[in-house]
């Protein structure tokens, strides 16, 4: 029997002259980003960074919608939410390795959510939260779920807050990955955003359960892809580069550290 090798998989810290594809998730792909030199420090230099606890209720309400659209998928109906907002057209979209494509922790795997840039040799991916097929252009569109609850009574839900920049690169790039893939995915994409009700007059706690309701807002995004492979170039040349980069002027990072050293 012929026995097949099989290359190692080349992830955490960067290997010069590793054989396989470096693996980049697309928040890695955000820290560079922010800060060439954090990035460095975390994929070179293997330096672990303090961590902060995971957003829970932001983890459930992503469960909760994913479970809703689920009951459609594949099927010839969509959500009544869709509906609601005229939008009928859009269904939730069927494919063998769609559960695999929102495997974040995994997505370096096989059929999951990634591609290789063959130029720079970097496998890039992320964990998808749904994809809806656009019955009338067969396109797909890239769907992101968001959680949040507003401070102000009666304030929109709006994309402009300037850290809400890191989330249209992120549909940014799930957008250029699945095109890799071969999917004809729309310029559209759609945040999905649950909106923690703190004001309306409503009875939240219950003899044994408390019910939390939320606005929903769906917010549409035209991507822009054009900054992604001259950042993949610059993201290469930074792993293999002799040290580590200057900090942003506008990382904490760095003013924290240079506020130690001084």
């Amino acid at each position: 029997m012929q026995h097949v090798n099989k290359l190692t998989r080349h992830r955490g810290q960067y290997k010069p002259g590793h054989e396989s594809p470096y693996e980049l998730s697309r928040s890695r792909i955000e820290n560079f980003v922010r800060c060439p030199a954090c990035f460095y420090m975390q994929q070179v230099l293997k330096i672990e960074f303090p961590s902060i606890p995971g957003f829970n209720i932001n983890e459930a309400t992503d469960i909760l919608l994913k479970r809703d659209f689920d009951k459609y998928r594949g099927q010839s109906e969509t959500h009544p939410f869709l509906i609601h907002m005229g939008m009928e057209h859009l269904v939730p979209f069927e494919h063998e390795h769609f559960e695999l494509w929102t495997q974040s922790l995994h997505f370096g795997a096989t059929n999951r959510m990634n591609t290789v840039h063959e130029p720079t040799h970097l496998l890039v991916g992320g964990g998808l939260d749904d994809v809806w097929l656009n019955t009338k252009t067969n396109q797909l569109h890239i769907v992101d779920y968001k959680s949040t609850s507003q401070k102000s009574d009666g304030k929109e839900i709006t994309l402009e807050d300037p850290w809400k920049a890191a989330y249209k690169r992120q549909m940014d790039l799930y957008v250029w990955v699945m095109r890799q893939k071969g999917f004809d995915v729309s310029d559209e994409g759609y945040f999905l955003y649950c909106d923690g009700d703190r004001f309306s007059d409503y009875d939240f706690l219950g003899t044994q359960n408390a019910v939390m309701k939320f606005k929903m807002s769906l917010l549409p995004y035209t991507v822009d892809t054009t900054w992604i492979e001259p950042t993949l170039f610059n993201v290469k040349e930074c792993l293999d580069g002799p040290r580590c980069p200057d900090h942003d002027p506008d990382c904490e990072h760095g003013h924290f550290l240079k506020q130690v050293l001084s």
